[in-house]
């Protein structure tokens, strides 16, 4: 499954909700309250800035904010909402493509670094992020967390959210740390469902820490969510906050 592959014209066509799911106000407006506050005033870099979920709310709080992305679809789509000038964005992947410019804060959203699917893609991400900021910038992550616990020996599937006309389950390969989830949505009748199936490579904190030390990041911050809930043993997701030194400070 390529990642061009998946984020078609068909998909890019669904992807934006308004309103509801991860456009519901309660989920978006936490998430652009911190990211304002990090950019500190500067400019910011989303990788993988698909239809512009973030991008364009928070360029309109008057953050500037380029762009880079993988699937021209889904730029398509974005640009039904704000101009190159509103939001700039550079076409290519989020581990190697250099956009113009330094910024204050690079961001990664809803676990878009998991659809890198190799270990040194996701290092060679925190390296390209590295690259983009400024000393002192940061780098944010926000991720779920794997959900093993929930897997006991022999099973390889777990459900991961139910709704009336929606099953969402994700299948585990854990020896190569792949996890792919399959999405049905059922029609009005109920009997007949669509699916959709994107692949990932789930990372457990600790390594995404050491991916950041790896780009010369310390880890400034761990929240469960944008809102800054404590990050504990239960949380199923996080939002983690990586920062580079400022002159004359050396990373511990």
């Amino acid at each position: 499954m390529d990642q061009q592959q998946i984020w078609d014209d068909d998909a890019a066509r669904r992807y934006d909700t308004p309103g509801t799911g991860m456009f519901a106000p309660e989920v978006l407006g936490p998430t652009l309250d911190r990211l304002a506050e990090l950019a500190d005033g500067g400019r910011a870099l989303e990788f993988a800035v698909g239809t512009g979920r973030v991008a364009v709310p928070l360029a309109a709080r008057g953050v500037p904010v380029t762009g880079v992305e993988l699937s021209r679809p889904m730029l398509r789509q974005l640009r039904t909402k704000a101009d190159e000038t509103a939001v700039p964005v550079v076409v290519g992947d989020m581990a190697t493509t250099r956009a113009p410019g330094e910024y204050t804060l690079v961001y990664l959203v809803y676990n878009t670094i998991a659809n890198l699917l190799t270990q040194a893609e996701q290092v060679a991400c925190f390296r390209n992020a590295a690259r983009h900021l400024g000393p002192g910038g940061r780098f944010v992550v926000e991720l779920w967390v794997p959900e093993l616990r929930r897997l006991p020996p022999g099973q390889e599937a777990t459900v991961w959210h139910t709704e009336p006309g929606y099953i969402g389950l994700d299948t585990y390969d854990v020896l190569h740390q792949h996890v792919v989830s399959h999405h049905f949505h059922f029609d009005e009748s109920g009997r007949r469902a669509r699916l959709d199936r994107t692949p990932h490579r789930y990372i457990w904190p600790a390594e995404l820490d050491l991916m950041a030390q790896l780009a010369g990041f310390r880890r400034e911050s761990r929240h469960a969510d944008w809102s800054g809930s404590e990050f504990t043993a239960e949380s199923r997701s996080h939002v983690s906050v990586y920062r580079l030194p400022e002159p004359g400070i050396r990373p511990s």
